[in-house]
């Protein structure tokens, strides 16, 4: 009866201590919630401690302007977040590795920047999964942004971007250049923005008509108003966050 008992203790103390070791060498549990009040978000903006805003450009039709805005982009020392899609990227590969040589993010647009929330499961893994494979096989990476088209955004897209692995990037401050309003008015209406803070996330196209021609000014209004600008990739939190009301990314 002692002899069964010592042995019971003695496999309960080893139990405990494995456990407790498993304990230690666990690391701490990251907690991450991308939805508010029940609906999935895409992240808008991020909340920032430092004067950071990430500059975002889309490359959906024609390639005339970028290697315009590349040359602005190293002039000014500056890199950032080019969306493209599927279809852009098959048809201009030089492009795509001429953003990515430059350090820039290259996240993806779907296949034929359609809008996703119309689409069933099925297309949107053919989408997001087609657009994923042109952009390794021009630019030799495993993209982890992804931008819905037109800003539209559902639960099941939400879904299968977390499955395919990546961040779901919109934006908090639209350029407007796709209104073709002008050069000038393109920087004023980045440079004071309601929305312009720490974490902003800005939306330009490449293909607009005075986007080149803006950029100049446009950062160095963010710069002189003390903004680093910085790629979405250098912006975002991958761990120990929660979504807000309006799409902000937020430390927990």
């Amino acid at each position: 009866m002692l002899k069964e008992r010592l042995k019971w203790m003695a496999a309960w103390m080893a139990m405990v201590l494995m456990t407790i070791g498993a304990i230690r060498y666990v690391p701490e549990v990251v907690s991450v919630s991308t939805g508010v009040d029940g609906r999935e978000l895409p992240i808008c903006c991020v909340d920032a401690e430092k004067s950071q805003a990430a500059l975002s450009i889309d490359a959906v039709w024609g390639n005339d302007n970028i290697l315009k805005i590349l040359k602005v982009l190293a002039d000014q020392k500056v890199q950032a977040s080019f969306f493209v899609t599927g279809k852009w990227a098959e048809e201009y590969p030089e492009d795509v590795k001429a953003i990515c040589e430059a350090g820039h993010d290259l996240g993806s647009l779907g296949e034929n920047y359609r809008d996703m929330t119309k689409l069933d499961r099925q297309e949107l893994d053919e989408e997001l999964g087609q657009s994923h494979a042109a952009l390794k096989k021009c630019a030799g990476v495993d993209v982890e942004l992804f931008r819905p088209p037109y800003g539209a955004y559902s639960d099941e897209m939400a879904q299968s971007v977390r499955e395919k692995g990546y961040y779901a990037i919109a934006w908090s401050v639209d350029s407007l250049d796709w209104k073709d309003y002008g050069a000038d008015a393109i920087a004023e209406t980045v440079c004071s923005h309601k929305n312009l803070e720490n974490g902003a996330i800005i939306l330009c196209h490449a293909g607009a008509k005075y986007t080149v021609q803006a950029l100049e000014s446009m950062i160095d209004g963010l710069q002189s108003q003390g903004y680093e600008i910085v790629p979405v990739s250098r912006l975002i939190y991958r761990e120990d966050y929660h979504m807000e009301a309006g799409g902000k990314q937020t430390l927990n």
